[in-house]
């Protein structure tokens, strides 16, 4: 596991983001953070980078990028006959990680010692609210 953190965040938040994502700060099973911790036992130092972040959940699209070792898009899922976008979304209403979630065509490129490449695969935009 590679936690990385944005790099304008201060001494303070920057534990606080660490604890969090290491699922750390938690009751055992109470936050998706933690179970992402259990199924990951070794973690490498966190990193702290720029990163800049774009999502527009209506739209189902977004763009993340970490320099030099991140960079993730999404697009709408679109019909493979007609090209016309699909809306499709997971809806859980007691659910654990999100109640609704706008589905995505998502493709990631990560590079490092957690790297890792996926185009046009699986995405989403949870709404927390």
């Amino acid at each position: 596991m590679q936690a990385i953190v944005d790099e304008r965040a201060d001494p303070r938040q920057r534990e606080a983001l660490r604890k969090i994502i290491h699922g750390e700060d938690t009751e055992e099973m109470a936050t998706m953070w933690w179970v992402y911790s259990a199924m990951a036992p070794n973690k490498l130092p966190t990193l702290y980078k720029p990163i800049d972040v774009d999502i527009d959940i209506e739209k189902r699209t977004g763009h993340m990028s970490i320099p030099g070792i991140a960079e993730m898009s999404a697009e709408p899922i679109r019909n493979p006959v007609t090209g016309a976008e699909h809306r499709a979304r997971i809806n859980l209403p007691h659910g654990f990680e999100y109640t609704i979630a706008e589905m995505a065509s998502a493709s990631s490129s990560v590079k490092g010692p957690v790297a890792m490449e996926f185009k046009n695969t699986y995405g989403s935009s949870p709404n927390c609210a």
